[in-house]
């Protein structure tokens, strides 16, 4: 289902590049085709002339492997394509890859490579794909889906092969990195095999339609020719957007800046894979205490939350993943409503933690995420508990994360799409603070890589060990002209996305 929300002519909050959204003043109204089903038509193959101008951010850069600009990554979902698309609900499609085998031990993947092009016209090749991966293994953006990956080598009749250290079910899940030439993998604008290429530098820069896409299929933009429009702020963002025809824009409701619009717009919805969570130090002296552990999910109110700090832009979850994810139980998820008479009681049976300080850390340089900690902490405090928040940035906060300077931590993370969550629990793991190694539930997390079905299990364990609370799943706003894009299906990291219509299971050999 698209999920989409109009308003029409009121008040409404949109960010640009570096911007975020408040709450407005009234509520979305779905209007148009807001909420409706998926479109089963075919799409028009006819490329128009329709005006279409998008905004980008030159000081950031146009290299996918360098570059997390939500303007910027807005362009890389028409220039550049991956092995595969991930759809809005983290469904797998082929593109770049015809079809792929898996060795029987699940640690070799063998992908034949579709009879692609550049914009340019030259020939796809694997030594490209190996060289675009092995770019983005070692690139900000994308480095973190590397972990279990091996080697990544072009075979001699001119396939990818991907090994691996430890059986893999759904690695197509991160190989939607954007493929670009071998000789261009650290060009400041390297080539693509999406439907736009590049044009121009500066302020004359824009996006063209490339001739003899050999793609046969209409992707959600049609213009011919793209104008790109530089964002310099959130109030010039807001001025072109109403008055100057700019087309969208790509918005992170969790930013602190903000500017208020009095447009017609249609608003849309991309969960974007940034995690909130807490996470309890082992040598608190109440949640090393399992009862206070077991407690803390039923204490938060994640609805008013994801409503009042985030517009309503994130995902109330009780589990360690999108609700979007197959990989998702949405029957364990209803179990844990909120019910804060648990930490009460709680607090009742031990009243001797009422002469303890509960210490919540959190990141001041993040003003949304602070107040989301001050109203948690709030809660814990109305349940009989007494809290404080340290409030820390820069050195200071990443240093007391370190040292496990905190009762509770609310922390931020970037799930990778399979929702891997082995970071949290391996010995060592980059997110493994407060003590949360954890040898058995690090096992169970490498038991769901090679089998989703494990998933549930391992939730449960979570669940049962309290260490690590799920809060929030969050998403971005995507602001259009109205019937710009009728479309559009926005997914993660892919706001233009679109599929060749055959889907992974009809690509996947067989033995």
């Amino acid at each position: 289902m698209k999920r989409i929300a109009a308003l029409a002519l009121s008040t409404a909050v949109l960010l640009g590049s570096f911007s975020g959204c408040g709450k407005g003043d009234d509520p979305y109204v779905p209007t148009g085709n807001a909420l409706s089903q998926e479109d089963t038509t075919q799409p028009n193959t006819e490329v128009t002339t329709q005006r279409t101008v998008l905004p980008y951010t030159p000081q950031e850069g146009l290299n996918p492997y360098q570059c997390s600009d939500l303007n910027n990554k807005v362009l890389f979902s028409l220039v550049y394509q991956g092995l595969f698309a991930i759809d809005e609900n983290y469904q797998v499609w082929p593109v770049l890859c015809r079809q792929y085998q898996i060795s029987w031990d699940m640690k070799t993947y063998t992908l034949e490579l579709a009879q692609a092009t550049f914009s340019d016209g030259a020939p796809l090749t694997a030594a490209d794909a190996v060289a675009s991966l092995e770019a983005a293994k070692e690139s900000p953006v994308y480095e973190g889906r590397f972990g279990y990956i091996d080697t990544i080598t072009a075979t001699e009749d001119g396939k990818l092969q991907i090994t691996l250290t430890t059986p893999y079910e759904n690695l197509p899940l991160l190989l939607d990195i954007p493929i670009v030439k071998a000789s261009q993998v650290h060009a400041a604008q390297p080539l693509g095999t999406g439907p736009y290429a590049y044009e121009g530098q500066g302020d004359a820069m824009a996006l063209r339609r490339c001739p003899g896409w050999w793609c046969q299929i209409q992707p959600p933009v049609t213009a011919q020719h793209i104008a790109l429009l530089t964002a310099q702020s959130p109030a010039q963002l807001r001025d072109d957007f109403e008055f100057s025809g700019l087309s969208l824009v790509n918005t992170d409701p969790g930013s602190s800046d903000y500017v208020d619009f009095h447009s017609d717009y249609e608003l849309w919805d991309s969960e974007n894979g940034i995690f909130l969570y807490l996470a309890c130090n082992d040598e608190s002296p109440v949640f090393s205490m399992p009862v206070f552990r077991k407690a803390l999910t039923w204490s938060i109110d994640r609805d008013t939350l994801a409503e009042t700090y985030y517009n309503s832009f994130a995902y109330p979850t009780p589990l360690p993943a999108s609700p979007k994810s197959p990989f998702y139980s949405q029957v364990l998820a209803n179990s844990l409503g909120y019910d804060p008479q648990r930490m009460t009681l709680a607090v009742a049976d031990h009243p001797e933690v009422r002469d303890l300080t509960v210490t919540l850390l959190v990141n001041s340089g993040d003003p949304v995420r602070l107040r989301v900690a001050r109203a948690i902490a709030q809660g814990f405090i109305n349940s009989g508990l007494k809290v404080v928040t340290s409030e820390l940035s820069g050195t200071d906060y990443r240093t007391a994360v370190e040292e496990g300077a905190f009762d509770l931590h609310l922390g931020q993370t970037r799930l990778c799409a399979n929702m891997d969550l082995s970071a949290f629990f391996q010995e060592g793991g980059t997110l493994a603070y407060g003590g949360l190694e954890d040898p058995i539930l690090h096992a169970l997390c490498m038991e769901t890589l090679a089998n989703e079905g494990n998933y549930y299990t391992l939730y449960e364990k979570l669940l049962e060990d309290g260490q690590l609370c799920p809060v929030l799943m969050r998403s971005n706003a995507i602001y259009t002209q109205r019937g710009s894009f009728p479309e559009l299906r926005p997914a993660r990291d892919n706001l233009f996305f679109y599929h060749l219509g055959i889907t992974h299971e009809e690509a996947r050999i067989k033995e």
